[in-house]
């Protein structure tokens, strides 16, 4: 029998209804469990627990008196300290905003918490999201369930590390270039990055002018996902650029994939550097599909690189929030990310024309694909988890990468909008996690999730730190 840290969401939430467990208990065994694992993973690094076991307490009763208190109620809920929730420090892991205390939550936690999440707390981050592992002055390193010295991807690493480590089911996740998948992968959970807009951002001070950051989860399974989806999907008046509602439920369409589907697979999108274990353990994994009876071909287009374009484009947004700080604080923020900032400002008219020229060669490209196929599959990432605290690989079997190359897979689906998850696709050769990225047509979260939930049902896996804890190894699929 699985213990309480190892269970879905879906099916807590199930067991909560029937009454076999209770909202409190629950948070009861998730607090310890946070006691015994959060130390020496560093994933949460602001908790209430107070709060959030009177909350249980209260939704207990509740419950037992009859009420239906969502299809969430009583699931405790990690938020990526990038996004607000109202009582604690939205931190955006600076020393800047250590005391930055919200009174108001994100659309996306208000929404959860409506569909029953209880928060438990606050997840490390990045400084700003800024780098592809979790570090910063103010929380210090976050660090991987599979190996404490390796790094859980970031800059939704907390919450790849919460989910993994079994500290809670679910957690909230950003991705402007990879800030989900990469920890996805990096962590052996499942990461979705929904459509742009799928699920709307904010509140916050500015309009995005890049339109490439998106709202979604970190979770244990594919259904997960999907009902996390449910519940926080459609527009609201706060996001000018969120969707409208797609108007059906995407976890009760979760089994139906298509048979004998048509899926491109691309091991390096034309340009990127892989290491040669994770190049063969996604290979296998890709031959799953084909045991599904669809059909697989390489396909051999080269996108354009467009990470130049990706990254001063994002730097956009970034600047969107820092230059609102005076000059005379910014000595608290990291040299290079105010380096990066700096030179933002001098973009002008002429190159953002070329980014945005950049960006519809992209998206020519993927109309085209996406005549033809059904889903295109790549790696996730290029490397396995490199050290906890940095930096980024610069160099990949023998050949040195930029920085971009180190995330070559992730960005270019922010540039292009199109839904893309993270998938566990086996461990490398070090026994770390690899994933398969699954990328779907502009709005075709529904097919996305589908083939996601299809290959987990012919290549299930779990996290053996939930059983375990941090470091100890256990068994999964390769």
């Amino acid at each position: 029998m699985p213990s309480l840290c190892q269970k879905s969401a879906v099916q807590l939430s199930r067991e909560i209804r029937k009454k076999q467990i209770s909202p409190l208990e629950l948070m009861q065994d998730t607090l310890e469990r946070m006691d015994l694992v959060n130390p020496k993973l560093n994933a949460f690094i602001a908790l209430d627990p107070e709060r959030a076991l009177d909350r249980a307490r209260e939704m207990t009763e509740a419950i037992a008196r009859g009420k239906n208190l969502g299809p969430l109620a009583g699931i405790p809920l990690g938020v990526k300290d990038l996004e607000d929730s109202a009582g604690f420090v939205t931190s955006f892991g600076s020393l800047l905003f250590k005391d930055n205390i919200v009174k108001i939550d994100s659309t996306q936690v208000s929404r959860l918490k409506a569909a029953g999440t209880l928060v438990v707390g606050k997840t490390n981050v990045p400084e700003f999201g800024f780098t592809g592992f979790t570090k910063n002055r103010l929380h210090g390193i976050t660090r991987n369930p599979w190996n404490p010295a390796a790094t859980p991807g970031g800059s939704s690493g907390g919450a790849a590390a919460a989910v993994a480590g079994g500290l809670v089911p679910l957690c909230t996740g950003s991705d402007a270039g990879g800030s989900i998948r990469i920890p996805a992968s990096y962590s052996g959970c499942f990461g979705l990055k929904p459509s742009f807009g799928r699920i709307p951002s904010g509140p916050q001070p500015y309009v995005s002018y890049a339109h490439m950051t998106v709202m979604g989860p970190l979770t244990r399974t594919v259904s997960d996902a999907a009902l996390y989806l449910d519940c926080t999907t459609g527009h609201h008046p706060s996001d000018p650029y969120s969707l409208p509602h797609p108007g059906e439920s995407f976890l009760e369409h979760i089994d139906e994939l298509p048979k004998k589907l048509r899926i491109a697979y691309s091991p390096d999108l034309g340009y990127a550097r892989v290491e040669k274990s994770i190049a063969t353990c996604v290979e296998k994994a890709v031959e799953g599909f084909i045991e599904m009876g669809h059909t697989v071909e390489l396909w051999p287009v080269a996108l354009p690189d467009t990470g130049d374009s990706w990254t001063r484009l994002i730097f956009t947004d970034i600047y969107s929030q820092l230059c609102r700080i005076p000059e005379k604080e910014r000595g608290e923020i990291g040299r290079t990310l105010i380096a990066m900032v700096n030179q933002t400002r001098y973009l002008c008219v002429e190159d953002l024309s070329k980014i945005q020229q950049s960006r519809w060669n992209l998206n020519h490209k993927l109309l085209e694909l996406f005549e033809t196929f059904d889903l295109l599959l790549t790696p996730t990432m290029p490397t396995e988890a490199f050290a906890a605290g940095g930096p980024p690989p610069s160099v990949i079997d023998g050949e040195k990468v930029s920085l971009t190359g180190a995330v070559a897979f992730t960005y270019p689906f922010n540039l292009s909008g199109h839904p893309a998850a993270s998938v566990p696709a086996g461990l490398s050769p070090n026994r770390l996690p690899v994933g398969l990225q699954i990328i779907g047509p502009l709005h075709g979260d529904k097919r996305v999730l589908q083939a996601a939930r299809a290959f987990e049902k012919i290549r299930p896996w779990d996290s053996p730190q939930m059983m375990k804890g941090p470091g100890q190894g256990g068994k999964n699929q390769e």
